[in-house]
């Protein structure tokens, strides 16, 4: 082999420019990923590189040919360039294999002209020159996938910055719009942020689908920046709601520059979901009053001793029987009567349970105030669960006493209607 092609080299090296040229000249319905190549990074560079490649497996089946393997540097780098360049990787090797078959023809074509009874001795070298593309393909192709990694780790990495940097806010004037600008967002549209339990994050957050949705995994949670588009607000609960991912969203903002206040209220929406009864997905705008309640964890704290520290007082079967019928007649609107088909009991054990909280809270559940207070403070414990066992008797609560007119009569709560 090395004889037949120190006899032919220079005619060999005329025919591999031309037929570097008429590759590079294909047109793209002849060969896609040449067109994708041709598209990226120019034919001049196509051309350019298919001479190369072919002077580069000539030089490697004459290395095989002395006993010596072919040399890779040059394919290491060509994949490490062509990764940073971003050309697929099938484009790449795809013109490894046509230059692989590009130049078996040539050298069929070359031995012929100078003496085609030199033909037969040509063909041993086939398998020769197949693994010489091959090596050529593997290092090209490692090389490429290794800095492929790398860029996409730092890809990652810069995502993750400026989506930090939009979800926290601060910074010099315009760096909102720069970071959106980065990440391919309109300066203005709708948007929204959404925050996952971080109880839920080995699931890992949904990737594809509409809206879009661009993650990013913090330390309080996995937190996602959602453009919405034309889509109403309920997509995310569309998209979140079947993985059964417990999750707070926050309200629509149109600038980027909002997407930080937006970030805070979808924390707070996350920790108004009702957490019991399986995940859920909470709107900010549907959870207003758990929202108020979370976002005052000192006040909240208080809301919970003042209005319904008696209660919390008790054995925890009974605290747990109280606290539960609030709920259920809160949910059902107030009616006796639909608590009890809930809670599977009579009515009258329902409006027996409702007299004795209103005895030990001193609060009528026909007085319209006192329903918000006891609606909050009950959100309240939901959000923060009482403890176990009852805290040490002291003191009577304010709460607990009987509740009295100005006129210092006892105030008689009627019974809650159906």
């Amino acid at each position: 082999m090395e004889r037949i092609i120190g006899e032919i080299r220079e005619d060999l090296d005329r025919r591999l420019a031309v037929a570097a040229e008429r590759l590079a000249d294909r047109s793209p319905a002849e060969d896609p990923a040449c067109a994708v190549y041709v598209a990226l990074l120019g034919r001049a560079s196509l051309r350019e590189r298919v001479h190369h490649l072919l002077r580069q497996d000539v030089d490697g089946l004459l290395r095989t040919a002395r006993g010596l393997p072919p040399e890779l540097g040059e394919a290491r780098a060509d994949g490490e360039l062509r990764a940073r360049q971003g050309l697929p990787l099938d484009s790449l090797l795809r013109v490894h294999r046509l230059c692989g078959r590009l130049l078996w023809q040539v050298l069929t074509e070359a031995v012929a002209a100078h003496d085609r009874a030199a033909l037969p001795r040509l063909l041993p070298g086939a398998p020769a020159l197949w693994d010489v593309v091959d090596r050529m393909a593997d290092a090209t192709a490692e090389a490429y996938r290794r800095a492929a990694a790398v860029r996409g780790d730092r890809e990652r990495e810069l995502r993750g910055a400026l989506l930090d940097s939009l979800f926290d806010g601060g910074g010099p004037e315009g760096a909102s719009a720069e970071s959106a600008r980065r990440l391919g967002l309109p300066e203005r549209g709708r948007f929204a942020v959404v925050v996952l339990d971080s109880g839920d994050g080995a699931r890992a957050a949904p990737a594809g689908g509409a809206p879009r949705v661009l993650w990013r995994i913090r330390a309080d949670g996995e937190t996602g920046l959602v453009e919405l588009g034309g889509l109403p607000l309920a997509s995310v609960t569309e998209l979140l709601e079947p993985l059964g991912l417990r999750a707070g969203v926050s309200p629509v903002v149109e600038t980027p520059g909002e997407l930080a206040g937006a970030r805070r209220l979808a924390l707070l929406a996350l920790r108004a979901a009702p957490g019991a009864g399986g995940p859920h997905t909470a709107l900010l705008d549907e959870r207003l009053p758990a929202a108020l309640v979370a976002a005052e964890p000192e006040l909240a704290a208080r809301l919970r001793e003042v209005v319904l520290g008696p209660v919390l007082a008790l054995a925890p079967e009974d605290r747990g029987v109280l606290l539960t019928t609030l709920g259920t007649w809160l949910t059902c609107r107030g009616s006796t009567t639909f608590a009890a088909e809930r809670l599977y009991c009579h009515r009258n054990t329902v409006s027996n349970r409702l007299r004795r909280l209103e005895a030990l809270t001193g609060r009528s559940l026909a007085d319209p105030a006192h329903v918000v207070e006891l609606a909050l403070a009950h959100t309240a414990v939901t959000q923060r669960p009482a403890p176990s066992t009852p805290p040490p008797a002291g003191p009577p609560s304010p709460a607990s006493r009987t509740s009295r007119t100005p006129g210092g009569t006892a105030r008689r709560s009627p019974r809650p209607r159906a």
